[in-house]
């Protein structure tokens, strides 16, 4: 049986989504962030050195990244969430799949730094001008695409919403930036009517 380690507010979300939409039974083993440093607790760093989430366990295997935990669980389980091998749309979603980690989530990541840093009377110079350059770059050429569409690749669910869905739902809420990226802001209202994704929300919660 597959086994997700899940951490509140975090990555994990994407995998414990794609496992209520793939439909394997799975074990769901929950830890919760420390309510002062909002960090991971200690015990996750039994399971993996890093201690963060998510980790699966698969056959006996650990597996801590995000982007391989979708490709895996894709291939092995539910090939449906992915176009056909071989396929320019194959390489379209692979590509989505780890722009997600790469282009997407660093420029969002700097804008929330920043906001805590200049919150405590940090003076940023290079740093703030270099995130929004970047972040708007990278959300502008995301929203070119998703216009007139309702998912990343061949216009239905694959691994590569699960990926980059995580990434323009946390930067959009936490940066109230959703008016100047309106194809965004629909694509994130469509994933969220997924059932599969409110599933995982309760589970979440729960």
């Amino acid at each position: 049986m597959i086994k997700l380690h899940h951490l509140n507010a975090s990555r994990s979300i994407r995998i414990l989504w794609l496992l209520e939409e793939i439909g394997e039974p799975y074990e769901l083993i929950k830890y919760t962030r420390d309510e002062k440093t909002h960090l991971a607790p200690a015990s996750l760093k039994a399971i993996h050195p890093l201690g963060k989430s998510p980790v699966i366990e698969l056959d006996g295997q650990i597996i801590a990244e995000s982007g391989a935990m979708v490709e895996v669980l894709i291939k092995r389980f539910a090939p449906h969430l992915a176009p056909a091998e071989g396929s320019a749309e194959y390489i379209d979603y692979l590509t989505w799949i780890h722009f997600s980690e790469s282009s997407a989530m660093l420029p969002f990541l700097l804008k929330i730094f920043n906001q805590f840093e200049t919150q405590s009377g940090t003076d940023l110079k290079f740093l703030n001008s270099y995130a929004e350059t970047e972040f708007n770059k990278v959300f502008a050429h995301i929203n070119n695409h998703l216009e007139g569409r309702n998912f990343l690749v061949e216009e239905r669910l694959t691994g590569a919403d699960f990926m980059l869905g995580f990434v323009v739902q946390g930067a959009l809420n936490s940066l109230k930036d959703g008016h100047e990226f309106p194809h965004i802001e629909r694509y994130i209202r469509n994933l969220e009517k997924v059932s599969s994704y409110q599933r995982a929300l309760e589970k979440d919660k729960s």
